[in-house]
């Protein structure tokens, strides 16, 4: 990804605020702002991961169509949709793709 998480979370707090973007992520608004703060006692590996999943955006090659990493995520970890023609070709399509976390 070529966004720092930390640029995305500075991002959707100045377009949002901390309060929605911290209940957005499950955090604390305190956590939030000591994070951005760079002042957060603990490790950050977590926030980082719950920022990208839940406010990086990723365009899906396949379709054009622009979604969080947790959809995307959501959609390239579930059963191949074999009932729908489209759906199945979507999927397969997204097995091949960058963003693609195979259920990882």
């Amino acid at each position: 990804m070529t966004a720092d998480w930390l640029d995305i979370l500075r991002e959707a707090v100045a377009e949002r605020g901390q309060k929605p973007v911290a209940d957005a992520l499950g955090y604390s608004r305190s956590t939030v702002s000591l994070v951005l703060a760079g002042k957060y006692a603990g490790k950050t590996d977590a926030v980082e991961k719950k920022v990208l999943a839940v406010l990086a955006r990723v365009t899906c090659p396949f379709n054009g169509a622009d979604m969080t990493m947790a959809d995307c995520r959501a959609f390239s970890s579930s059963r191949a949709p074999t009932h729908h023609p489209l759906k199945l070709s979507h999927w397969r399509a997204c097995r091949q793709c960058k963003n693609c976390c195979k259920g990882d």
